[in-house]
Order: C-alpha cells, then sequence, then structure tokens
C-alpha cells in the first residue's frame, strides 16, 4: 500500500503569509490615517528621523565592540611586555 505524505508547513506558510500582508496593509493604512492628522505629518517624519538616529547608533555600538577587543588585544601585549621587561630588569 503506497503511502501518501503530507505537506508539513505549506498551509501554516500561507497562513503566514496572508497575516503578514493584512498586518503590512493595516500598518500602511494607519500611516496613512496618521498623515491625515493635524500635526501626523510632523509626526511620521520625527519617526523617520528617529528610526535613522537609532540606525546610526546601532553602527556605533557595532564599532565600540570592535574597539573594544582591539583594546583588550593591547591590554595584553602591554601587560607581556611589562613581564619582559621586569624579568630583564631582574636579570641584571
Amino acid at each position: 500500500m503506497p503511502q501518501t505524505t503530507k505537506p508539513t508547513g505549506s498551509s501554516s506558510g500561507a497562513g503566514e503569509k496572508d497575516f503578514m500582508a493584512r498586518l503590512t496593509d493595516a500598518g500602511e493604512e494607519a500611516l496613512q490615517r496618521l498623515t491625515e492628522l493635524p500635526g501626523g505629518q510632523k509626526a511620521v517624519t520625527a519617526f523617520n528621523d528617529l528610526r535613522t538616529r537609532v540606525d546610526d547608533l546601532t553602527k556605533k555600538v557595532r564599532g565600540i565592540d570592535a574597539l573594544e577587543t582591539r583594546v583588550a588585544k593591547l591590554e595584553k601585549d602591554v601587560a607581556a611586555l611589562k613581564k619582559s621587561s621586569k624579568s630583564h630588569a631582574a636579570g641584571d
């Protein structure tokens, strides 16, 4: 008797796509309504500026992680140099 395989996740994926599409449409509609309110355009502009600033801060924080790694390496190098200079001074 041949076994039939049931597709797993395909119906769930379609349902998730529909949900995301509906959510996107609702968000776009809400933004459109917001821009129509008095001062709404200023609010949307402020939100977009905030998003840009958060993106810039995110990039800077990523740069800080790299700098911390470099500083840690330099601290190890300095500690090694101190140890070697102390051993040379004690040997003289």
